[in-house]
């Protein structure tokens, strides 16, 4: 006859099963979606740490589903939110350092993102504290554990690998670090063309060390035309055009980060890392914003200053009253409405845009394997 422990602990077995059995069942309803970089793709981190680099007060998310601000750098949703949309998840993964990501939400994946971080250890260090590169990566490894104490080391490696993986970083790396002042550090030590040869070296890295650590989709984005945000034009633009210095960066920046991504695909033998041309997608509506349902795209729509461009948006800033008309929404990010558009090109975009391919022919080609 079977003793009153011995029932439990058969209970408690049968229990944790189904508990791994449904856990499994709810992974494969849709692949996995980690996010790592700067604060056009943090979606809350920065909230959890003491930081000036921060989103999370009125106005914004002012057009985000709560009408509260949660910590990303947008009138609503940013880039992340609306990819999860379009590979068909249910929700967009939550801040690694959110209290709320445990049990099945660990399964839907993590974003390690930390508004103000760069390729380089040194990139916003006047931000303070924020989760660098490097951090990320290590929660990275955190997070495996977590989810193998869940639901497995094979089941939590098999997540992994057929998860879909988004890296934007760089931006800062010239904005908050080569540019952030007359003579900085990094611009004695470098002149431009070697700081961007430098820069792609360590992303090269950072990339590889991604890849041990098992990711095998991955979208890694160039910097955006960075001398033409709002804040850009109002600290160094002549007569309202694109500051020239900036834009000379992101030409030298972008077309390397591709041909090294190419690098690593053929090193590695797979189409691993896919570069996603942000500055193409970018001056597209820059260029000619009224083709684009935009009045204007030199003008942010929170923010004080010339171009909207200077200080940070607050309660006490200038607002507009349709965020949709708007490219930026605050001095250097752009609106949901324009993420949007970026988020269109990195699915069905043109080679043009999309290096070896796009979402969507990725998202086909691993749905036959």
């Amino acid at each position: 006859m079977a003793t009153l422990s011995s029932t439990a602990s058969f209970c408690n077995i049968l229990l944790s099963f189904f508990s791994v059995t449904i856990l499994i069942g709810l992974r494969a309803e849709a692949r996995a979606f980690f996010v790592f970089g700067d604060s056009l793709v943090d979606s809350g981190n920065n909230n959890y740490l003491a930081t000036t680099a921060r989103a999370d007060s009125p106005p914004y998310g002012i057009d985000y589903p709560t009408h509260r601000p949660t910590g990303r750098f947008s009138n609503g949703l940013n880039i992340p939110d609306i990819i999860s949309e379009s590979i068909g998840q249910s929700e967009s993964p939550l801040p690694y350092l959110s209290p709320e990501l445990t049990g099945p939400k660990l399964l839907v994946g993590a974003n390690f993102a930390s508004a103000g971080v760069g390729i380089l250890s040194d990139t916003g260090a006047q931000f303070v504290n924020i989760i660098r590169i490097s951090q990320q990566l290590s929660y990275f490894q955190q997070y495996q554990r977590r989810v193998s104490a869940l639901i497995g080391a094979e089941e939590a490696q098999r997540l992994v690998n057929e998860a879909l993986v988004l890296i934007t970083l760089g931006g800062n790396d010239f904005v908050n670090n080569y540019y952030l002042v007359p003579f900085s550090a990094r611009s004695r030590q470098f002149t431009l063309p070697d700081y961007v040869r430098y820069l792609i070296s360590e992303y090269r890295k950072i990339l590889s060390r991604l890849y041990e650590l098992g990711a095998r989709r991955v979208l890694v984005t160039g910097t955006g035309p960075l001398g033409c945000v709002p804040a850009e034009l109002a600290m160094r633009s002549r007569n309202g055009e694109c500051a020239p210095e900036l834009q000379q960066a992101a030409a030298l920046f972008n077309p390397q980060l591709t041909e090294m991504l190419l690098s690593l695909n053929s090193q590695l033998g797979s189409d691993v890392f896919i570069a996603a041309n942000t500055q193409l997608m970018n001056s597209d509506f820059i260029r000619d914003p009224q083709a684009f349902g935009f009045i204007t795209s030199k003008v942010a729509c929170c923010g004080q200053g010339l171009y909207n461009g200077l200080g940070l948006c607050t309660q006490l800033s200038n607002l507009c009253p349709n965020r949709d008309v708007y490219a930026f929404w605050d001095p250097f990010h752009p609106s949901e409405r324009a993420n949007r558009f970026i988020v269109r090109q990195i699915m069905t975009g043109s080679s043009a845009y999309m290096t070896p391919m796009n979402l969507s022919t990725i998202i086909a080609l691993d749905s036959r394997i």
